[in-house]
């Protein structure tokens, strides 16, 4: 369980948000439909969802791996401070380009040593609060097959209520 006695965090083979063209596998929070999320107006994912949680208990992401995409989703909004090494190229949702296993293991393993030592340079990631989150979820019509967006929206006091209102 999470909890401020952790020095850092590592998000390991992880994904883009829902909607990122480039993205392997991507989605946020559900890969069987498409939800989307904002807080305070901004778009995004599981890993902005993942470091409000850690960043409420003072953790910082030290860093991330995934596809280019997620390395990418990951430094536009922690910054180049945080570690992040690419163990794919996204080709569309389900196809990619894997880069060669040897570079892809001494690179994860180069990664994690250089984030440990720039631990102390990488801060909790926090955004005002409260915030106004936004949800939107595709709904299925059993009858007809057509799917329209159902949006709900709430005010969470705090990071760990960013998934659903209290």
């Amino acid at each position: 369980e999470l909890d401020s006695t952790f020095s850092g965090m590592v998000m390991l083979g992880f994904h883009a948000m829902m909607g990122t063209p480039d993205g392997v596998l991507h989605h946020t929070q559900n890969s069987r439909s498409e939800n989307r999320y904002w807080y305070n107006g901004v778009e995004s994912g599981e890993l902005v969802q993942n470091a409000l949680i850690a960043g409420h208990y003072n953790v910082p992401f030290i860093m991330v791996t995934g596809d280019d995409a997620t390395c990418r989703e990951a430094r536009h909004f922690f910054g180049d401070d945080l570690v992040t090494v690419s163990t794919k190229k996204g080709l569309s949702r389900e196809a990619a380009v894997l880069y060669p296993f040897e570079e892809t293991r001494k690179a994860l393993y180069e990664g994690a040593k250089r984030a440990v030592s720039l631990i102390t340079k990488c801060k909790p990631y926090r955004i005002e609060m409260p915030v106004k989150v936004k949800m939107q979820q595709l709904k299925t019509d059993p009858g007809s097959g057509l799917q329209e967006p159902v949006t709900f929206e709430w005010i969470s006091e705090d990071a760990i209520h960013i998934l659903n209102p209290k």
